[in-house]
């Protein structure tokens, strides 16, 4: 064994001292240096080493602004999502990926995305299905997801105070329909004991409780108040109507299920105009 190695070595100790070794050596080593330092250059020139862009603070500014900004720093944009804020004017920047350099104190360099994500004042809640559901639970319903509803009663046999329709816009809505919070439902409800038909009150310009003895003389009980200004029960108590559904019309007749909407202001001191 130990001959062989010894054997070997004088094989290879003379190649390792001819310049033909030290030639290939040479240029292997060369061939190495080009590589990185090739390398090097490449990833310096592709990543824009050195560069430093400072992001600005975009959160506040309108959307078109903030992209107007963005471009101009040689970097892009992309709108991540919409958040509903409704004090805020629609498009504003609510929120920035990255964030801006003076809080978070890094730079970027050019093309960097910054996301955005920008407010908007209307907020979609889906349908949900009320038919044959008793009407006082189908506006608890609509009441928990931000809607509104006016009720019409239809004559009917059956279903005395379910809802026998729902509508939007004058058409049937149905269930899982993407719809703005705030939106007005109509309810069609049947109604079996319509009763003698009245003539329809005027109650502009009354208070709460001047529109409720009407109210009570007529027979009538299904109406709601709407203030969207009374802070205070005393805002209540002196606030006006200044706005009716069933929509007041000399002559006009309803009956006594019939729902009545009264928005009201505060402020009308309970004088009737």
């Amino acid at each position: 064994m130990l001959e062989k190695i010894k054997s070997t070595l004088r094989l290879i100790i003379p190649y390792i001292r001819s310049k033909h070794f030290w030639k290939h050596f040479g240029l292997v080593i060369l061939f190495y240096l080009v590589v990185v330092f090739s390398t090097m250059l490449y990833l310096d020139f592709a990543t824009n080493h050195g560069e430093r862009i400072a992001v600005p603070n975009l959160v506040g500014i309108a959307g078109e602004k903030a992209k107007n900004r963005i471009e101009e720093l040689d970097l892009t944009y992309q709108i991540l999502d919409s958040i509903y804020e409704p004090n805020l004017p629609e498009g504003t920047v609510v929120e920035q990926l990255v964030e801006p350099t003076s809080l978070s104190q890094v730079y970027v360099k050019s093309g960097r995305i910054i996301g955005l994500r920008l407010s908007k004042k209307s907020q979609l809640v889906e349908m949900p299905s009320l038919l044959h559901k008793q009407v006082q639970f189908a506006q608890s319903i609509l009441d928990q997801r931000g809607l509104r509803c006016v009720i019409q009663y239809r004559p009917t046999a059956e279903a005395n105070g379910s809802v026998l329709d729902q509508r939007y816009n004058g058409r049937k809505i149905i269930e899982g329909e993407r719809i703005p919070i705030g939106t007005v439902i109509t309810l069609i409800v049947g109604q079996n004991d319509e009763g003698e038909p009245l003539a329809l009150p005027n109650l502009l310009g009354l208070t709460i409780s001047e529109a409720k003895y009407i109210f009570d003389t007529l027979g009538v009980s299904s109406y709601t108040f709407i203030c969207q200004d009374c802070l205070t029960s005393q805002d209540s108590a002196t606030a006006i109507i200044f706005s009716q559904s069933p929509e007041y019309i000399e002559g006009t007749t309803v009956f006594k299920s019939t729902q009545f909407i009264l928005s009201m202001q505060k402020g009308g001191g309970g004088q009737n105009p």
